[in-house]
């Protein structure tokens, strides 16, 4: 077993990032990141994430995720992409959030953007499904982007999306699962070989 696998509070080999103990990193580890799902406020709050992330770490974006919940609606597009400038303004005084301006009115003009654009961002993401021959061997493995990220996040721009680069991009499908990037030996792992 590698160093970038770490046997877990339940006996459970897991990615190191994750830690050992039964904490929300470790279950977001288990039960979100590589799922595959389509589900659109799940993949709304993913990208979402994504853009907050640009910049900063993903432990001070995932620490505020239940706020972030709270102030875009449980990640209900259309609810986000309903909210006006006042509300861009009041989110902008909650203490709870990451408070920039411009990743706020990135993630509403986003909603906007998922509500109008064709194909749909569930469709562009099964059209980017990707297989591996076997999980990544450790940590050093996986990308921070692909050329299938850099397609990606080039269509999602010409649909309108914003503070969508090839990295975040990636980290958007890691999260909802287009891509498995659990490390070889963790028990999410492609192939636990």
């Amino acid at each position: 077993m590698s160093d970038d696998v770490i046997i877990g509070y339940d006996g459970k080999a897991r990615c190191a990032w994750a830690g050992a103990g039964d904490t929300p990193f470790s279950r977001y580890h288990d039960e979100v990141w590589g799922a595959c799902t389509y589900d659109e406020s799940a993949m709304f709050e993913a990208l979402t994430l994504g853009v907050f992330e640009a910049g900063l770490s993903w432990s001070i974006v995932f620490g505020k995720r239940e706020a972030f919940r709270e102030a875009f609606h449980n990640f209900n597009v259309a609810k986000v992409a309903a909210m006006t400038d006042q509300d861009v303004d009041r989110l902008l005084q909650n203490p709870s959030i990451i408070r920039n301006r411009a990743k706020i009115k990135a993630a509403v003009d986003n909603a906007r953007a998922m509500m109008s654009a064709s194909p749909s961002l569930p469709a562009l993401a099964k059209s980017c499904e990707r297989t591996r021959e076997g999980a990544p061997r450790s940590i050093a493995d996986i990308p921070s982007s692909t050329p299938q990220a850099e397609a990606l996040a080039k269509q999602l721009k010409a649909q309108g999306y914003r503070f969508v680069g090839p990295t975040s991009v990636y980290a958007f499908m890691q999260n909802v699962g287009i891509v498995n990037d659990h490390v070889r030996g963790c028990f999410r792992a492609a192939d636990r070989d």
